[in-house]
């Protein structure tokens, strides 16, 4: 990592409030270059505090634009931070509507030439999606990282119709975490707890809206960009990593929009902008690829950026099992088209008798974190546990090693005898030795076989052909290896169990894998990056303690109960002190349970502490949350709390309950 200092512009930066129509005020810090011409403005816009819990990342990248002669702005979301308003749904009508009036506000100012483009990952991406859907017209490009296209099928909600268990538990507890801190008020002033208790009073968890909607509906699609690719004017750089969830938006970003207008790059990475070497690596320039991205679009510099192929994608080779990587060995590879003319669905027809699959519900332990983030135990460990609890086919590879790269897709035949369930598919390469490193999954709620906006049960008795895609992929299986796909009808937490669960049979006469391979010996053109740059860091430091670390992920096994344990720690942080005395500190533990013959067993828990403290102005705040969600046969239960505390005082504290009926899920 090259930390940069020699510029060719002065910068300097200044806190202020953009007015929004209505008189709301957002909170925005914008560095500049120092220079009497006007000048591209480029946006950053998502809820995560800048003044605090973003503020090392955007140290690393928002001075450095503005050094390349940007105006770069980063903008807190109402509601959240030291924006005034209350805060919204995730992604609801306001949230893009005023990002479209940040946009046009940027473009009027007169440091701006009225060029504008908007970036950013997870929540950033994904809204910068929205705003450009909306398609102000001072937007003229964005780069949306880690980010999504159909907030249903591919985000943090359901995959293939069902519930997300971890995902979707963990996402809303944090939601609830983090929207109960205050403003600040060395930014704020004395408004601030004014400010945050009427933001108390409009918090609701987001679990319960996430859950009265179980098939893919008009809740769903706003927000989902994929609804109306056309929508969108603005030139998209979609960015993406083969160990991030969201990465199959890359894929279709680049399917469905016009080819002189978007580019896509997918490489090994977890869920992080690819310059900060997080594991995996290798971490790439990617600023200076994006400045080449800007440079095109807002100063009609030609930097040769839409030169390159229409996609440019990692393809790992083979590696043994193991739960995280500094590097992972493979190539870079550019693909003209999407589909590519490179690329074959080549069918593999599964073998053998038909098998019952009724995989105990503490299968997918081994799974790994759903949002990998760089961490020690993100990925999946070896998956010989999990495919013993599964049903395998396995696939020699002979000859020429098979490179695949994209979604692979799989057709089983299928008898249920109850109405529920759902199949889960693991794609694994196999090592001589027997090590089997998972390479790509996908799942299927069987109620969504005919569609996802639809639930349907599943006549007992019945026989039926289903098909659904895998999450996309580049890797490369070696002769002597074996390609194992492993059918199983449980995975927790990753997947809540359907009510009643008994699994199904499979007939692999009618069954098939089809894989995307790409051709040996394709003509490639040599794709290089720069090596990582960033500017210089902010300065905050994270006090070493002498309390022992807990486990990651920790698996605990109660064998009179039959009943497994998952620990995971999101590492959300701990304590950090910034250069401006601020104190934050942060803990979180999510607690996932099942017994391994009770679908109705199944138990998320996820418990936040939360500290703000600056010792200067004697504020010295706490939060505390607990969500939990269990289920019987015919509903979702949900349980949260919040208790929010200014010194001693207790000042907020709030129960809910809430019975969900579970209809797809």
């Amino acid at each position: 990592m090259r930390i940069r200092t020699d510029f060719p512009y002065e910068t300097a930066h200044e806190d202020i409030r953009i007015a929004m129509p209505d008189g709301t005020r957002l909170y925005a810090r914008i560095w500049r270059p120092l220079t009497d011409d006007p000048v591209p403005a480029l946006l950053e816009y998502l809820p995560c505090r800048l003044t605090d819990w973003t503020a090392p990342r955007d140290w690393q990248r928002h001075p450095w634009y503005a050094g390349h002669g940007y105006a770069s702005v980063r903008v807190d979301v109402r509601g959240h931070g030291n924006s005034e308003g209350l805060p919204g749904d995730e992604y609801d009508v306001t949230e893009p509507a005023d990002g479209v009036e940040v946009v046009n506000w940027l473009a009027r100012q007169p440091w701006c030439t009225g060029r504008v483009g908007m970036f950013g990952i997870s929540w950033g991406g994904v809204n910068s999606l929205q705003v450009a859907a909306l398609a102000p017209e001072p937007l003229k490009a964005i780069v949306t990282v880690c980010s999504t296209d159909d907030r249903y099928d591919n985000d943090v909600h359901y995959m293939g119709g069902s519930v997300l268990a971890a995902a979707m538990h963990a996402r809303a507890a944090a939601i609830l975490a983090f929207v109960s801190r205050p403003p600040d008020p060395l930014f704020a002033g004395d408004e601030w707890r004014e400010m945050w208790l009427k933001r108390l009073e409009a918090v609701a968890p987001f679990i319960h809206t996430w859950l009265g909607h179980q098939i893919r509906d008009d809740y769903w699609k706003h927000g989902s960009v994929c609804e109306d690719y056309a929508a969108i004017d603005a030139a998209v750089l979609a960015v993406g990593g083969w160990h991030d969830p969201y990465r199959d938006t890359v894929l279709r970003l680049v399917e469905h929009l016009p080819a002189d207008r978007v580019r896509g790059l997918i490489g090994p990475w977890s869920h992080q902008y690819p310059d900060r070497g997080r594991p995996p690596g290798p971490a790439i320039g990617f600023l200076q690829e994006t400045l080449r991205w800007w440079d095109h679009w807002l100063r009609d510099a030609d930097t040769g950026v839409m030169a390159e192929p229409l996609l440019r994608s990692w393809i790992s080779e083979s590696h043994p099992p193991a739960t995280s990587y500094p590097e992972l060995p493979g190539r870079w590879v550019g693909e003209p088209a999407w589909p590519s003319p490179h690329i074959t669905p080549v069918p593999y027809a599964l073998q053998g008798e038909p098998v019952i699959v009724d995989s105990p519900h503490h299968t997918g332990v081994d799974a790994g974190s759903f949002l990998p983030s760089g961490n020690d135990a993100d990925l999946p460990p070896d998956q010989r546990e999990e495919d013993a609890r599964s049903a395998c086919f396995e696939f020699p590879v002979t000859g020429d090693p098979i490179e695949i790269l994209g979604r692979p897709r799989l057709t089983l035949r299928m008898r249920l005898d109850v109405p529920y369930g759902q199949a889960i598919a693991r794609i694994c390469d196999v090592a001589p030795d027997g090590a089997s490193t998972l390479v790509t999954r996908g799942v299927l709620n069987l109620s969504a076989r005919h569609g996802l906006e639809r639930a349907g049960a599943w006549p007992p008795g019945a026989s039926e052909d289903v098909s659904f895609e895998l999450n996309g992929i580049g890797h490369t299986f070696p002769p002597g290896h074996r390609i194992r796909l492993a059918v199983s009808s449980a995975y927790w937490p990753w997947i809540w169990p359907q009510p009643g669960s008994a699994g199904f049979t499979l007939d692999p006469a009618g069954s098939r894998l089809e894989l995307p391979v790409r051709s040996q010996g394709t003509t490639e053109d040599k794709i290089l990056f720069e090596e990582p740059e960033q500017s210089e860091p902010l300065g905050v430091s994270s006090p070493v303690t002498l309390d022992e670390q807990r486990p990651e992920r920790l698996v605990v096994r109660d064998v009179a109960k039959g009943e497994w344990r998952l620990e995971a720690d999101p590492r959300a942080g701990g304590m950090r002190v910034y250069p401006d005395g601020l104190e934050y500190t942060e803990e979180a533990l999510e607690t996932y349970t099942i017994r391994e013959r009770d679908p109705h067993s199944a138990q998320a828990r996820s418990d936040w502490a939360v500290r703000l403290h600056r010792p200067e102005l004697a504020w010295d705040v706490r939060i505390e949350t607990r969500s939990e969600l269990t289920c019987d046969a015919a509903d979702f239960i949900a349980s949260d709390e919040v208790m929010c505390r200014d010194g001693d005082e207790i000042v907020f504290h709030r129960t809910w309950e809430r019975r969900i009926p579970r209809m797809a899920g």
